[in-house]
């Protein structure tokens, strides 16, 4: 799942090379970032409930191969139409490799406790996406030819992930009870949702992805445009290590908050992600160094705490059989917040600059985070304790 998920954010720390290597504009940042979150999303809505149907592994292992595909793509790219073919498919992947590893997560575990396997799946998530531009930022600062060098290791560690999973032999608690044959029907796009009585539960808890990825997705796309307004730093290396510290904070975080509630959890996320963004409102003016770690720190919480309480509803409200496409349906909402705000960013910043596009997005982000935290925490079935769930 790491390595599978590694490749997905390596490019963030690269968009300022691609900028000014192939002379483009903000909006083509932003198209390029978007083009991946499609082939994400497309990956949900058309193989989202496959893993029920035949298992984790052998989607696991299609995903990592589609991995290694499309940053190969990606590596020899030679324009952006072609970066952007890498990219979708990279996206793609990402999804197969989030649901099935997710579902395989679920089977593998001993003692059934769904909170530990979302503090688990929350973890390895934010992991893998923090080593990501980590790597990318490293190599895009110091390697040779880093628009290529910086995909080398997700093709060879992908490579030897997927030789890895091909040999394992799963325990027999973990297999499929019986290989479904598949229709049309199985891979026609079509989004699980759960019954009335957790219906308003769950469009709460989608709102957790929705914004935690719409603020990840400015520091992964827009972040290496304007950091030098924030940071007196330059170079891949500050854009890279700035993603990877929100994602592997946003782990830690998950980790120490793993047996907290999931009402408190989610309104304290929330909270955080609207304070990051008054934060960063707040930096574009003063430029202070301080200010900027304030704001990845509080991003950072709210991240961590958004999809741990995210993904611990999720599984709660989920049934045996609509597991696998109740996570793609709540996977679909946060990549479309990502999607939308990135779009409307670089077309704001293309006519009226990059600082108005941020005011106009935190704003957004500070609004809906209070009005969700209020809901989510007073919502009877969210404040359910898990015996009774």
């Amino acid at each position: 799942m790491i390595v599978g998920v590694m490749g997905t954010a390596l490019i963030s720390p690269l968009y300022a090379l691609y900028k000014e290597t192939w002379q483009l504009q903000t909006s083509d940042i932003s198209l390029i970032y978007v083009l991946y979150m499609g082939g994400a999303l497309c990956g949900l809505l058309f193989l989202g409930r496959l893993p029920d149907r035949v298992g984790f592994r052998p989607m696991m292992l299609w995903g990592l191969a589609l991995a290694v595909m499309g940053t190969l793509i990606s590596l020899i790219a030679w324009d952006m139409a072609s970066l952007g073919v890498g990219r979708v498919i990279v996206g793609v992947a990402s999804s197969m490799l989030t649901t099935s590893a997710t579902q395989g997560l679920s089977k593998l575990s001993r003692s059934g406790d769904m909170q530990r396997v979302a503090m688990m799946t929350g973890f390895l998530m934010a992991f893998g996406f923090g080593l990501g531009p980590l790597v990318g930022g490293l190599f895009g600062q110091w390697a040779p030819a880093p628009l290529v060098s910086t995909y080398v290791p997700t093709v060879l560690l992908g490579a030897l992930g997927f030789t890895a999973l091909y040999r394992l032999r799963l325990p027999h608690s973990a297999r499929p009870h019986s290989v479904q044959s598949l229709s049309v029907r199985d891979v026609l796009p079509k989004l699980t949702w759960p019954e009335s009585n957790t219906s308003m539960a769950f469009v709460l808890t989608c709102c957790l992805p929705f914004l935690a990825f719409g603020v990840f997705g400015l520091y992964a796309s827009m972040a290496p445009l304007f950091l030098d307004q924030l940071v007196p730093w330059h170079g891949p290396i500050v854009s890279g290590t700035t993603i990877a510290l929100i994602l592997f904070a946003s782990a830690a975080v998950q980790v120490m908050a793993a047996r907290m509630p999931a009402h408190y959890c989610g309104t304290a996320g929330l909270i955080s992600l609207a304070l990051s963004n008054a934060v960063l409102m707040m930096n574009l003016w003063a430029s202070s160094a301080i200010l900027f770690a304030l704001g990845v720190l509080f991003t950072a919480m709210g991240h961590g705490m958004c999809m741990l309480a995210g993904i611990n509803m999720v599984n709660r409200l989920a049934t045996p059989s609509n597991g696998s496409g109740l996570l793609a349906t709540y996977l679909v909402i946060g990549y479309c917040g990502s999607m939308v705000p990135m779009m409307g960013i670089g077309w704001i910043a293309d006519h009226w600059g990059l600082d108005v596009a941020v005011y106009i997005f935190c704003t957004f982000v500070i609004v809906t985070s209070a009005i969700v935290a209020a809901l989510f925490h007073r919502h009877p079935r969210i404040r359910m304790s898990i015996a009774s769930a």
